[in-house]
């Protein structure tokens, strides 16, 4: 029995592969790598001394989906694949569309062909919008606000229709706050491509000299320094969620959603501050307009995954800024991929 992960080559994914195979899990990774690069897999295999199957294409693509069902023994999946950039959806919404939302329902559709009914899918904290109140808990208010999010929202709503028209079903929604840190070798991390549009690859790349300086945006909130507070949450606890929720729907039916945040926020000058202390690079950066939609502040009440999963977030902010300057600093043009990777495909 094996576990299909999906986008696992990404950021998140191929922290999430780490954790699979760590707990002796066998794992297939389907990838189309629009967004991630194969070195990633090359390492993920190189740090747990395991080999996986590894299929390049992309989920619009059934019938070598179907391919994958039938050369493997298929218990579950865990569906990282989809585009990403909020601001990239705004100029683009068609693509997201067409991209999330339909190669999802490909995706369901061959898993109940070949009676797989177990999913744990990557959700986000967009579909939160900008909440009415904080910490949010799974049963606020739902209302992403750009086409990246909506396509989020979408999908849930897409797999609760699915769950009330067959019971069967067995789904975890994980609605991620907001990812940074790198695994501790320093061998896998965040990887963007072009200019990044989180702000912890944004300053890891202005502390190795690779950009100028970070935008802030806006510092008239009505928070601890007028910057926007945020919960951020190492990518390896966020792996060991996923875990957890795979865990959880192997051994039950039904649909729920789940915070995956530490509860806590931190403004961007004290994540600023925090890295300078760990990393001991001076970052310079400038106040610029805040963008639309960005609320002043958002974290999460993850006690109900605490509860339910048995999961909780284990590291602070000084950790996550130790391992994403460990990252760029021993990678600074992130993945370069080496000869002979075309034999993992």
């Amino acid at each position: 029995m094996a576990i299909l992960i999906t986008g696992g080559a990404g950021f998140i994914g191929s922290h999430t592969c780490v954790a699979l195979l760590e707990a002796d899990y066998d794992i297939v990774v389907v990838d189309n790598f629009s967004n991630s690069e194969p070195e990633a897999l090359r390492r993920v295999m190189e740090i747990t001394g395991k080999s996986f199957k590894v299929y390049a294409f992309d989920l619009l693509n059934e019938k070598d989906l179907e391919t994958v069902f039938i050369e493997n023994h298929i218990e579950a999946v865990i569906h990282f694949a989809g585009l990403k950039a909020v601001g990239e959806s705004v100029a683009i919404p068609l693509s997201y569309y067409q991209n999330n939302i339909t190669s999802t329902v490909i995706l369901c559709e061959v898993m109940k062909k070949f009676n797989v009914k177990n999913l744990v899918f990557s959700s986000s904290a967009t579909v939160y919008g900008i909440p009415e109140q904080n910490p949010i808990s799974e049963d606020a208010n739902l209302w992403a606000m750009n086409p990246y999010g909506r396509t989020k929202l979408m999908i849930e709503e897409i797999l609760r229709d699915l769950y009330q028209s067959d019971q069967s079903w067995s789904i975890a929604l994980l609605r991620y706050f907001n990812p940074i840190g790198a695994h501790e070798s320093g061998m896998i991390g965040e990887n963007p491509q072009g200019t990044p549009n989180n702000i912890m690859p944004y300053v890891t790349q202005v502390a190795i000299g690779k950009l100028r300086e970070l935008k802030v945006f806006g510092n008239n909130y009505p928070t601890i320094d007028g910057t926007g507070v945020r919960d951020y949450i190492h990518v390896v606890d966020l792996a060991h969620g996923h875990l957890m929720a795979l865990e959880k729907i192997c051994g039950q039916t039904g649909i729920e959603a789940y915070n995956l945040g530490t509860g806590k926020g931190y403004s961007v000058l004290e994540l600023i501050s925090t890295f300078e202390k760990i990393s001991g690079v001076k970052i310079p950066y400038r106040i610029v307009e805040r963008r639309p939609g960005d609320s002043a502040v958002s974290f999460a009440d993850p006690s109900k995954a605490e509860r339910e999963l048995g999961w909780a977030a284990k590291k602070g902010l000084a950790e996550m800024c130790a391992d994403s300057w460990r990252w760029q600093s021993k990678n600074p043009k992130g993945y370069e991929e080496l000869k002979g990777m075309k034999a993992l495909l």
